[in-house]
């Protein structure tokens, strides 16, 4: 005798709604120059631990057992910047041992790359609140220390030799687009410097800033309180002079390109509720975000199609953008990005503080820079909605992220920024 049975119809899972993701608040240390610079004898760990510390001082509202996650980039995953830095960072900053951590790393994009990754699991609901940045202590660390390239990447000619000299590939850059100029690239430096000389001057960067207790074995015990890299003095005739030394008789100099630097990044992420719950202030919501890959040679284009692939994705396009954070990796990389989107040079619209030419760009912490200038810009300027914050990549890639103000009003009464875009 058989006797048959039909077993329950497995329940399917209620799907949970995807979350809106806010930027709280950012924060960043002073950025030094490499090798002989302000950090010299400071650790790298304890440049990202300072900052931490800073968010909650600041955010005293944040419990931080509620803290999900903490994610810290480092391109050179190596000595006090190994260890999976972000689970390092979190019990030196002495959040509970509950709080997980880890690192990440997309080279120069890595903070950028962390912030948008945390916020993915915050969406789908994995977290609620967390961390992400990102460090480089270039003067401890040289980009690509301790790395094994594979013989294949030139004997399989997968690349030239080009790819792995970020200077050589901005001198290609100058080769595909030679109406860009090694004047206009010394121009476009130059407006940096002086765009970095008036933020300081009026204040705007230095709310940012967390000071650093460092150490010199010379000099004793000090604190970093300002960016060490600008050099508000330069002139053109000063830019012209410099040597180019990547190619002879070249167009990429020390001046048209950001340095080798120090310092580290942090913001808070959480979802709009849990914002709206703990009494955490809203600066920024993630609209989208786009990573793209494009010929190693070729490195610096990559922000045009990692911004083609958010629009694209946001249904936005580029006439939306109201202000842009462009991480100047080298001048010839922003030229050609807006020589693309047809935007002038002198545009109010970018980088309205000045960028990394002038400020210093220590490699994977330079994306929560462009962040948390953007949440200020915002703050500025209610009458811009959308912001990119956007930069190049090594080994040919570009990373953008869109974002939107909360304080936007659509009155465009009285500002340069939407001056800019009529």
């Amino acid at each position: 005798m058989t006797t048959s049975s039909t077993a329950p119809a497995p329940q399917r899972r209620a799907l949970r709604p995807v979350r809106d993701v806010v930027f709280v608040d950012g924060a960043r240390t002073p950025f030094s120059k490499a090798g002989k610079g302000m950090y010299a004898e400071t650790r790298a760990d304890d440049l990202i631990v300072a900052v931490i510390r800073e968010l909650l001082r600041r955010h005293p509202e944040l419990p931080p057992e509620r803290i999900d996650e903490v994610a810290i980039a480092a391109s050179t995953q190596i000595g006090d910047q190994g260890l999976t830095i972000g689970r390092v960072a979190g019990m030196l900053a002495e959040l509970p041992k509950s709080v997980p951590g880890y690192a990440i790393d997309r080279m120069c994009a890595g903070a950028m790359t962390a912030v948008t990754t945390i916020a993915g699991s915050i969406a789908f609901g994995a977290y609620d609140v967390a961390i992400a940045g990102g460090v480089e202590h270039m003067g401890r660390h040289p980009m690509g220390e301790g790395a094994d390239p594979n013989p294949r990447f030139l004997a399989d000619k997968l690349v030239s030799l080009d790819a792995l000299s970020m200077g050589a590939t901005a001198e290609n850059l100058h080769d595909r687009f030679p109406h860009i100029t090694r004047e206009r690239a010394d121009r476009y430096a130059l407006r940096s410097q002086e765009k970095v000389a008036k933020a300081y001057a009026e204040g705007k960067i230095q709310p940012d800033l967390v000071p650093v207790a460092i150490r010199s074995a010379e000099q004793g015990w000090g604190l970093a309180s300002k960016d060490e890299p600008p050099r508000p003095n330069t002139t053109l005739d000063d830019l012209a002079g410099l040597k180019t030394p990547f190619r002879p008789h070249g167009r990429v100099t020390a001046g048209n390109a950001a340095g080798l630097n120090d310092g580290a990044t942090a913001c808070i992420l959480a979802s709009a509720d849990t914002a709206a719950e703990l009494g955490l202030p809203t600066r920024m919501t993630l609209v989208g975000y786009g990573f793209a890959g494009v010929e190693p040679e070729l490195m610096g284009v990559g922000p045009i199609p990692s911004t083609e692939r958010a629009l694209a994705s946001t249904g936005l396009s580029i006439d939306d953008i109201g202000l842009f954070e462009l991480n100047e990796a080298f001048a010839v990389q922003v030229l050609a990005f807006l020589d693309h989107y047809g935007i002038d040079d002198d545009d109010p619209r970018v980088n309205p503080y000045g960028g990394a030419i002038a400020l210093g760009h220590p490699l994977a912490s330079s994306g929560v820079r462009l962040m948390t200038q953007l949440a200020r810009q915002f703050a500025e300027h209610p009458e811009v909605r959308y912001g990119l914050t956007a930069m190049c990549v090594g080994f040919g890639q570009g990373a953008s992220v869109i974002w939107e103000n909360p304080h936007y009003t659509g009155d465009p009464q009285h500002s340069e920024a939407n001056g800019a875009q009529q």
